[in-house]
């Protein structure tokens, strides 16, 4: 894979100018300009408007490799795109470490939004991956005239199989929390803990989805990548408003410069998502833990208390003054909560 080193320059609509501070409400130091970052040469290039430490860091660290994939009779391979991080448990990262703990990121996302994350839980002795989903993301999703949770969950099932071939907590936010179910339901010997964040996965999907095609298509996602869209979904998203900096923006928007990306976000919705699971959330066997912001504007929290009761074996988590993106806006008192005893 070959790297490209990139100016700094900005694209990207922002609100006020960025709040830079080690302590600003849990967001990293400014990135040092005088240090110039490789970055790999299949992401947009302007991945060179991130400014946070933590953004530059994360995204220098994406890589991509071929997934192969199997359902039924039919075989494919998916290009997908990662982040490994195992710590300073090197050559044989996996020996004697704590147990893995695998991230799958939500809708029309990328797993940029562990970026705050991701770091504390290495720092906590696990081994952490970060994977972008079939038709999100950086993961190649040229080529697939279709995309299907089933598709998705092969592709899951496989970069499991050959990047970590042991249980793992399990943690999806968002929608990334429904693809985490159906995994689960599908692979429980390779879960040992589910954890969900402000978690998708009750909702029907809508009926008007599988009509979603040009010119409908096109124009529901020339709306989504309006900036003045993503940057009201920003706030919305947050309680506090300071985490929607420059840098934010580019994290939440640097996917939609991906190659099919309105092509293959048209074709998930098409399939239903995942309004098929909530029939089969109370199969769900393994420990959960239910991560949940009390001021979520998104989702709202009705389905924290659901996901409590149908659950068996889960316990509901509450984390005040935060939005829909507690891994964000809360990462250390997330990561407190997924790594302690349930």
């Amino acid at each position: 894979m070959s790297m490209i080193s990139l100016p700094r320059t900005c694209n990207f609509a922002v609100i006020g100018e960025p709040k830079f501070s080690a302590t600003n409400a849990g967001l990293s130091c400014p990135f040092n300009p005088s240090v110039m970052p490789i970055f790999p040469d299949f992401l947009p290039q302007d991945v060179a408007s991130l400014t946070e430490t933590t953004s530059v860091s994360f995204a220098e660290k994406i890589q991509r490799k071929p997934i192969s994939v199997t359902i039924g009779n039919r075989a494919f391979t998916v290009d997908t795109a990662f982040v490994a991080d195992y710590g300073d448990r090197k050559p044989d990262p996996m020996a004697e470490s704590k147990t893995p703990i695998l991230l799958f990121h939500g809708f029309d996302s990328s797993m940029l939004e562990f970026r705050r994350l991701m770091p504390k839980l290495v720092a906590a002795g696990h081994p952490t991956f970060a994977i972008d989903l079939l038709g999100f993301g950086f993961t190649d999703r040229r080529g697939f005239d279709e995309i299907t949770p089933e598709m998705i969950k092969a592709q899951l099932y496989g970069f499991w199989q050959e990047s970590i071939g042991r249980p793992v907590i399990l943690v999806g936010a968002s929608m990334g929390g429904a693809a985490a179910i159906d995994f689960t339901l599908s692979h429980p010997e390779a879960v040992t803990q589910l954890v969900l964040l402000d978690s998708a996965g009750f909702a029907k999907a809508p009926v008007l989805a599988k009509f979603l095609v040009p010119p409908l298509s096109t124009w529901a996602t020339n709306f989504l990548s309006s900036p003045k869209v993503r940057q009201q979904v920003s706030l919305k998203a947050y309680f506090d408003p300071s985490f929607v900096t420059a840098d934010a923006e580019c994290c939440a928007a640097l996917h939609l410069q991906m190659p099919e990306w309105s092509l293959a976000l048209a074709a998930f919705t098409r399939s239903g998502g995942y309004g098929f699971l909530s029939d089969r959330i109370a199969e769900i066997s393994v420990p959960t833990k239910i991560i949940w912001g009390r001021q979520d504007r998104i989702l709202g929290t009705k389905d924290a208390a659901k996901f409590e009761q149908v659950v068996a074996n889960s316990k509901l988590y509450w984390v005040e003054n935060c939005g829909h993106v507690p891994h964000l806006e809360k990462s250390e008192e997330t990561v407190q909560i997924i790594t302690s005893e349930i």
